[in-house]
């Protein structure tokens, strides 16, 4: 008998950990957690079973789906920004080459169970590339459809996994005298800046942010790496973990897109650094830009139109800028560090 699970990969990430405690809380106790990295212990007691591997083993892929029916699948496990920068073929494989795994695992399963799979997507606003400020600063906030010719790697990869999805919705193997008609429900967030109060950041560009407020907890001093202007988009993490588990609720009928932007404020690394001083006066942040992260940075949308998911799925976030750092933030990462 296959046992019917809901599969996340990137499990052991910020965003994996996350929405392990998010749906176990909900009484979804058939998790599967796959993580190149040991899942935590706190949240492996969560799952129904948590495997250490990689996405692009093939065996490991044949695996679950010989042992397993997953009528639902969370893929976050990507290689991030910066990190992708610096080895991006590697990045490439991790999040295209695994990203087409996965899509190969949903229809398989699709087939298995007689069923659609429902394919949950993190994209990122890195798939934007405004060419300078002054067009930045002109186009406020962006929509779904503008600005796609991203700067990056993992921009690139991810507005790829973008056309994937949509490709294994419609026309997955479409001359084939077999072929199969939605067998995968892609659905797919393209996230801002992500801050969470419980996990580090581990390699995005956006993680100024975070990484300055986990500094500031700790009294250590932290050298900024954009401009204290620089603008963009963030959201606190259990609203990220909110519009996922939306989304992947939402009726199929009501869905617009495969593809939403979604967002909550957008303050500049400045008004982050005097927010992070009123609850951490001695806190040491100084600006010191890198050119080429900051290039990547100012490419990226100034602010989101989210108005798409407001419509489709009546996606409104909890925590604007004050509740965020006031009531999730603050309190959480004072208490991590005392």
């Amino acid at each position: 008998m296959r046992k019917e699970s809901i599969l996340i990969t990137g499990a052991a990430g910020e965003m994996g950990q996350a929405l392990i405690y998010h749906l176990s809380e909900r009484n979804s106790p058939n998790i599967l957690a796959l993580d190149v990295n040991p899942v935590p212990d706190k949240i492996k007691k969560r799952c129904r079973q948590a495997i250490a591997g990689d996405i692009l083993d093939e065996k490991l892929m044949d695996r679950l789906i010989s042992e397993y029916a997953i009528p639902l699948i969370y893929h976050l496990a990507a290689l991030l920004s910066t990190r992708g920068e610096f080895t991006p073929e590697a990045a490439h494989r991790v999040n295209v080459d695994g990203t087409l795994r996965l899509l190969q695992l949903a229809a398989e399963q699709s087939s298995w169970m007689g069923r659609t799979v429902k394919f949950l997507f993190p994209s990122s606003i890195a798939v934007y590339g405004l060419p300078n400020l002054e067009t930045k600063e002109k186009a406020g906030a962006i929509s779904e459809d503008q600005w796609h010719m991203p700067f990056t790697m993992y921009g690139c990869n991810k507005l790829y996994g973008e056309h994937l999805g949509r490709y294994y919705a419609h026309h997955y193997r479409q001359l084939a005298a077999d072929s199969q008609r939605n067998q995968v429900d892609f659905r797919s967030i393209r996230f801002p800046g992500l801050i969470s109060a419980f996990t580090l950041p581990t390699g995005g560009t956006s993680d100024y942010g975070p990484e300055m407020l986990h500094h500031a907890a700790q009294n250590i001093p932290y050298a900024c790496f954009v401009r204290e202007d620089t603008r963009m988009p963030f959201m606190a993490m259990p609203d990220a973990i909110k519009a996922l588990t939306m989304l992947g609720d939402a009726p199929q009928d009501r869905l617009s897109s495969h593809v939403y932007n979604i967002t909550s404020f957008n303050p500049s690394a400045g008004e982050m650094m005097a927010l992070i001083r009123q609850a951490f006066p001695d806190a040491q942040v100084t600006f010191q830009p890198d050119p080429k992260r900051q290039k990547i940075v100012d490419s990226w949308p100034l602010d989101l139109d989210d108005s798409r998911a407001r419509h489709d799925w009546e996606w409104e976030p909890d925590y604007d800028q004050a509740r965020a750092f006031d009531e999730y933030l603050i309190p959480t990462i004072s208490k991590r560090y005392q």
